[in-house]
């Protein structure tokens, strides 16, 4: 059991969605914060059967047993109650906690999710904070953020189970693509490409599909809460860049499975790839769970110099490299910024050098652990 860093409101005023990937542990977090609340678990048998046959049951129920405040686990499982849950909140003040790991089946049924009625939430994966001296980078690198794969010494065998009921349950079951067979190709074909640029008709042509197909797989990807896009910044650019967004996996032991890439050592390329999903993964969660208004993206040039993520309006650049000595070629992406935007904030380098410094020019080399430091403690912006 971790204390989690995601706040969740209590008691809370105002009907909520708390979504995330499966598995990171947002029935828990909800049974730990609300343990009195009465609940309905969709992924029971009877209680989905009963509530898909008969929406109108929840508003019985909670009419008949004055009940002001319920907890809705896999909300997405039938969509049709949000029907119910829109009356309750507006004609009984009702607030509800809802959780669910594919916003997809819900929006294609209330595009809206409940307009505006409800705030959102987003949970992740464990982070360093809440592991505190449980966390070891190699470890997190190689089992990836899930609590129950991370603490397991079959971790590889929990992620392909992971990975095989993700295919099942969530996009076979719920009949979101036609064949699994190309789906299941696109997987693997884009965990390789975590953390790379997308080029859709690239991945396109080695899935055999089309362009628009590759698309809605990545749509599917997002929905289901396994994968984000990260924009390009392209404000006010003096210079050409590159445009098309990254994508980066929710959990790294996920990509490690599908891409095949077996246990990562330090020095080599595939866990140079891997730790710059974990950075990425630690400032997405800090983000998120300290209401934080910047948005995140990343800046590279068509001539190939990059900044692995920006932060806000160029609050702040890092570069993610797993290297134990930081390097010229290291700072390029760094020291070119600065002539097409040379206001940017603190310019860091999060690296496995083992003590922090800073270059002549203003740039910062962290270690992990300073930088973890200051990131959790709100010292990078």
């Amino acid at each position: 059991m971790y204390f989690r860093e995601l706040k969740l409101p209590g008691p809370p005023k105002i009907s909520f969605f708390l979504w995330g990937p499966r598995r990171v542990g947002k029935t828990s977090l909800l049974r730990e914060t609300y343990p009195l609340a009465p609940r309905i678990n969709l992924l029971l048998n009877e209680e989905f059967a009963a509530y898909q046959s008969r929406p109108q049951l929840l508003r019985e129920r909670v009419i008949q047993n004055n009940w002001k405040f319920v907890v809705i686990d896999e909300i997405q499982k039938v969509p049709q109650l949000l029907d119910e849950i829109h009356y309750l909140i507006e004609e009984h003040q009702v607030v509800f906690a809802m959780c669910g790991s594919s916003v997809r089946k819900v929006r294609s049924n209330h595009a809206n999710l409940l307009g505006g009625r409800a705030m959102r939430f987003e949970m992740t994966g464990l982070v360093s904070k809440e592991l505190g001296e449980n966390f070891q980078l190699h470890k997190i690198i190689n089992r990836g953020y899930l609590p129950s794969i991370y603490d397991s010494e079959d971790f590889m065998q929990l992620q392909k189970s992971y990975c095989a009921d993700y295919l099942k349950e969530e996009i076979f079951a719920e009949g979101l693509v036609r064949k699994l067979q190309p789906f299941s190709r696109f997987l693997e074909i884009a965990a390789t490409g975590d953390s790379e640029v997308t080029s859709f008709e690239t991945i396109a042509r080695d899935c055999g599909v089309s362009a628009p197909t590759v698309r809605s797989y990545f749509e599917i990807l997002v929905d289901t809460l396994m994968g984000h896009f990260l924009p390009s910044f392209a404000l006010r650019p003096k210079r050409r860049q590159t445009i098309s967004p990254k994508f980066y996996f929710s959990d790294v032991g996920v990509v490690n499975f599908l891409a095949q890439r077996g246990i990562l050592s330090p020095k080599s390329e595939l866990f140079g790839k891997a730790f710059e999903n974990w950075i990425h993964h630690e400032l997405r969660a800090w983000l998120e769970y300290h209401n934080r208004p910047e948005q995140l993206t990343y800046w590279r040039l068509s001539s190939g110099a990059e900044v692995d993520f920006i932060v806000g309006d160029m609050a702040c650049a890092i570069e993610a490299k797993s290297s134990e000595k930081i390097h010229q070629d290291h700072l390029k992406g760094l020291r070119e910024i600065i002539e097409d935007y040379p206001t940017v904030g603190r310019r860091i380098v999060v690296s496995l050098e083992p003590i922090s410094r800073r270059t002549e020019d203003g740039i910062e080399i962290l270690s992990v652990p300073d930088f973890l430091a200051k990131l959790w403690n709100d010292e990078i912006i």
